[in-house]
C-alpha cells in the first residue's frame, strides 16, 4: 500500500528512491511493483494534464442516459469506445442510468456526438446533459485502504 500511495503522488520515482524512503531494498520495491502490475492493480501510468492550461479550448460534460434495462450493458459498452467519453458509470435509482463525462472541442461538436453516437444507440430512451461550467477538482482517486482487506486475486492470463 505504501509504494501504491507513493508512486500516486509521483509516478516517475524510481525504486531507489521509494525503497530508501520505505526503507527496503529497490529490488524489492521492483519485485512488488512488478506483482501488482502482473495482477492487475497497476492497471496503467499516465500524465493527468490541465487542458486549459496547456492552451486546448475544449468543453466537457456530464450526461445521464437512461436506458432499457436490457440494452444499459451494452449502450456503456459503446460509449466506452468513443474517444470523446473520458468515464462511464452505472447507476441504479429510480431507474437505470448511465452516466458519461465527455469532451468536445465546442457545443456544436458536443451536439453533433450526442445527436449522431449517443441517441441512435438501441435502447436509449433519454438523455440529459449539463456543460460544466467551471472545475473545482479533478484528480486520481488516492489509495486509502486498509492493508489486510488488500486480496491479490492472480489473473491467469498475465503474465
Amino acid at each position: 500500500m505504501k509504494i501504491l500511495e507513493m508512486l500516486q503522488e509521483d509516478a516517475r520515482q524510481t525504486y531507489t528512491t521509494i525503497g530508501k524512503r520505505l526503507g527496503i531494498a529497490h529490488s524489492t520495491v521492483y519485485d512488488r511493483i512488478k506483482r501488482m502490475e502482473n495482477y492487475g492493480i497497476i492497471k496503467k501510468y499516465t500524465t493527468l494534464i490541465d487542458v486549459e492550461k496547456a492552451g486546448a479550448k475544449t468543453i466537457t460534460a456530464i450526461m445521464t442516459i437512461i436506458t432499457d434495462p436490457k440494452e444499459s450493458e451494452k449502450v456503456a459498452e459503446k460509449l466506452c469506445t468513443s474517444p470523446q467519453v473520458t468515464e462511464v458509470y452505472t447507476s441504479l435509482s429510480e431507474e437505470l442510468q448511465i452516466i458519461a463525462k465527455v469532451i468536445a472541442q465546442n457545443q456544436e461538436s458536443l451536439h453533433e456526438f450526442i445527436a449522431s453516437t449517443v441517441a441512435p444507440l438501441p435502447g436509449v430512451l433519454r438523455i440529459r446533459t449539463s456543460i460544466v461550467t467551471k472545475k473545482f477538482k479533478e484528480t486520481q482517486p488516492l489509495m486509502i485502504n486498509d492493508p489486510k482487506k488488500l486480496t491479490l486475486i492472480e489473473n491467469k492470463n498475465r503474465r
